[in-house]
């Protein structure tokens, strides 16, 4: 499975950008996926997952300001980010998980094989 993200910037605070995350290779049946950011020094945070049964889950830092969807025909990820602040500032990962259902079982760490695309950055300037 590979996966590679795009949609990366540099934009200002309260602006808008999407993430696209193109998975190809064969998966599990029942897969979830999600979106991780991290910045330099600090662990990798959880923002949003999607379960093979279409719900959702977000970190309370972007609940209500990003989106996460799906697009099965083009096997594509995306994350709508929104009202962007500088703490949003990070390099973001897109991620699949086989074996899992629900969005709480991906953002609650999936026991199935997982995989990981090389990053996009996002920069938020004030």
């Amino acid at each position: 499975v590979e996966l590679v993200e795009s949609g990366g910037g540099s934009v200002q605070a309260g602006g808008s950008l999407t993430l696209s995350c193109s998975k190809s290779g064969v998966i599990y049946s029942t897969y979830c996926m999600g979106w991780f950011r991290q910045v330099p020094e600090q662990g990798r945070e959880g923002v949003a997952f999607i379960g093979s049964d279409e719900s959702t889950t977000y970190s309370a830092s972007v609940k209500g300001r990003f989106t996460i969807t799906k697009d099965h025909g083009k096997d594509t990820l995306y994350l709508q980010m929104s009202d962007l602040k500088p703490g949003d500032t990070a390099m973001y990962y897109c991620a699949a998980f086989e074996k899992c259902v629900t969005a709480a079982q991906a953002s609650g760490g999936s026991t199935g094989m997982h995989y990981w695309g090389q990053g996009t950055q996002v920069t938020v300037s004030s």
